[in-house]
């Protein structure tokens, strides 16, 4: 058996089946339509794009961009200036592998590439999209679930994430994602080192366009404003609009309350937001035993207008209450 087979054999019986009927439709109001050529997924709401999922096998990991206002601009930035290894809408941390030296930043596989001029020839560390699991669809909404293998080299899994999807049709162009991101340790203890100011669960990087220095807004559940009032602040959600073009419009992460709380959050002025994890486990290390899992739930919602006219502390209430 070649490396690659046995390593597909691997991951198969690592990750476990998410209950997605095999034939099972999408939804007539979220379609998925995959091209695995391009290496990419995208998400259609009533005939209109509204994200796309990048999972290319030479990219550094797989990520959402672009992920569309309701009018239909981008709200992130896929290959910031500034930050370069950014990646619109991810989910990534720094670990280290039980009986390996050093740590794998897998926030900055970007600088990891075995030739840094040619992607194709592979990477020391990666994330790496492995498969799609069959798809689920409703009137409204659908889900989609991917099993996906944090790399060291080209067959050592130091974390098998399954991660699934749900997309729901809000109306007018609106619409809330449901995503839940499981790590599991497959075949020795794994020990997160990230720091506590640089990481995030998931990790948006809004367009400069959206940012508070552009003059975006930034609000948490607890009111406070922009990154000195919600960086490093306990919340249930936070919310990052702007009146881009003339048109008010956010993205809101929400913790779900199945996450261990309270947690801090990451934010910042010039357009970078998440959830970190709780004190015990944000800035500390932290060890998976092997065979252990570790399961963060996050919701996203693309609404029209600010905070208020998104009704974001409802829709949060409608999440946590299953009406979402």
């Amino acid at each position: 058996m070649t490396a690659r087979n046995l390593l597909t054999a691997v991951l198969a019986a690592l990750f476990c089946p998410l209950g997605l009927g095999a034939d099972a439709p999408a939804a007539a109001r979220v379609q998925f339509n995959r091209d695995d050529a391009k290496g990419e997924l995208t998400v259609r709401i009533d005939g209109k794009e509204a994200m796309v999922y990048k999972y290319h096998k030479d990219q550094d990991m797989p990520y959402y961009f672009p992920v569309r206002s309701p009018s239909g601009k981008s709200m992130t930035i896929e290959f910031p200036t500034q930050y370069p290894h950014h990646r619109s809408f991810y989910f990534a941390d720094r670990v280290k592998l039980a009986g390996h030296k050093d740590d794998l930043n897998f926030y900055g596989s970007l600088y990891a590439k075995k030739d840094p001029k040619d992607a194709s020839k592979g990477y020391k560390y990666q994330i790496r999209h492995m498969e799609f699991l069959p798809v689920k669809g409703e009137k409204d909404q659908a889900s989609i679930g991917m099993k996906i293998g944090w790399m060291l080299g080209e067959d050592t899994v130091v974390l098998a994430e399954t991660r699934t999807v749900r997309v729901v049709a809000l109306g007018e162009g609106e619409y809330f994602l449901d995503m839940t991101f499981t790590l599991t340790a497959p075949t020795d203890d794994v020990t997160f080192t990230s720091d506590w100011v640089h990481y995030a669960w998931p990790f948006v990087r809004m367009d400069p366009v959206f940012s508070v220095q552009q003059g975006g807004k930034m609000v948490n559940s607890e009111g406070g404003e922009n990154q000195k009032g919600t960086n490093g602040k306990d919340a249930k959600w936070v919310d990052y609009s702007s009146a881009v073009g003339g048109t008010a419009e956010g993205l809101t992460l929400m913790s779900h309350s199945d996450n261990e709380h309270p947690h801090w959050w990451l934010t910042r002025d010039y357009g970078t937001f998440g959830p970190r994890r709780i004190a015990a486990k944000s800035g500390k290390p932290f060890t998976l035993k092997k065979g252990q899992s570790i399961t963060t739930r996050c919701g996203a919602l693309v609404h029209k207008g600010d905070v208020k006219d998104g009704k974001v502390a409802q829709r949060y209430q409608d999440y946590v209450d299953g009406k979402l």
